[in-house]
């Protein structure tokens, strides 16, 4: 009996304890020692707060709130001083760990959390280079401006354009080859709502059928419908 006793003590111990419906954010924002960190998400096309905290002197955080669905979610750091900074993040219902500095906020962020995160990562760090050879290439094409050598500023045009279309259509390749994972309806509405309909349906007849039912995977559904239907007006 008294074995019984102790089993459903810890039954109701750890069922206390443990909160599998929501989302955890926690971490530290080194060197941060007076602010607001808001927790936020998209609601009918707005962002709206969930949860926030103050630091006053800890730079540790928590933020918690009920996790319904993988979507993304938003850090806003608020200094009062009208610079509101952010770090965008995809998180699931459990445990998501986010640490960074007060000034590197948003680009020195690492962020340890839902599968959603990593697959998302794998895509930035990709972009992350087109975005870096794309800069180079504007320094060049405005110093060949500077030199009134057109040659070479239609060179860099070109290979600016060039560089444009093969950042689309890698984004277009990762959707697809991610297909099972709700950042790639994602991509779809954020990174490619202005493609053409069939790279977008291309996309979308490819997600798994647990993907099409997710946030994501409904609102990409919904986009396409409505293409498809002002095209045939």
């Amino acid at each position: 009996m008294q074995k019984l006793l102790v089993f459903f003590s810890l039954l109701f111990i750890f069922s206390c304890g443990t909160d599998n419906s929501k989302l955890i954010v926690k971490g530290n924002v080194k060197g941060l020692k007076k602010g607001t960190l808001y927790l936020k998400k998209a609601k009918d096309s707005v962002l709206v707060a969930v949860d926030s905290t103050v630091i006053n002197g800890d730079a540790q955080f928590q933020l918690e709130t009920a996790a319904g669905v993988p979507e993304l979610y938003f850090i806003y750091l608020d200094k009062n001083d009208n610079k509101d900074e952010r770090i965008s993040f995809f998180a699931d219902k459990g445990v998501t760990e986010i640490n960074t500095t007060l000034d590197n906020f948003a680009f020195g962020a690492k962020i340890k959390g839902s599968k959603q995160q990593e697959v998302l990562e794998d895509y930035l760090k990709m972009m992350s280079k087109f975005n870096n050879k794309n800069l180079e290439l504007i320094k060049e094409n405005f110093e060949a401006f500077k030199a009134n050598d057109t040659t070479l500023a239609d060179k860099t045009r070109k290979m600016h354009e060039g560089l444009e279309k093969r950042k689309y259509l890698y984004t277009v390749n990762f959707a697809i080859n991610n297909k099972d994972s709700e950042v790639a309806p994602y991509l779809a509405l954020t990174e490619l709502y202005n493609a053409n309909i069939k790279l977008l349906d291309t996309i979308n007849n490819s997600l798994t059928p647990e993907i099409k039912t997710s946030l994501y995977g409904k609102k990409l559904q919904a986009f396409v419908d409505k293409i498809k239907v002002e095209e045939k007006k």
